[in-house]
């Protein structure tokens, strides 16, 4: 839902499959995230799982 409602509003993004790319995995264990999918701010911050009231402030 995440990655449709970014295509929706247009939204640029940069996707990293863990099933395709497996070596990002670690990187997301290592920044304490246990679930996908994980948004990273153009500021540095992130955050897990579906939240539009995150996404609408990209749009």
């Amino acid at each position: 839902m995440t990655k449709k409602f970014l295509q929706q509003h247009q939204i640029n993004f940069v996707e990293h499959n863990i099933d395709e790319q497996p070596e990002y995995v670690d990187q997301l264990k290592a920044a304490g995230f246990l679930a996908t999918p994980v948004v990273k701010l153009p500021n540095g911050s992130a955050f897990s799982g579906f939240r539009p009231d995150r996404l609408q402030a990209l749009a």
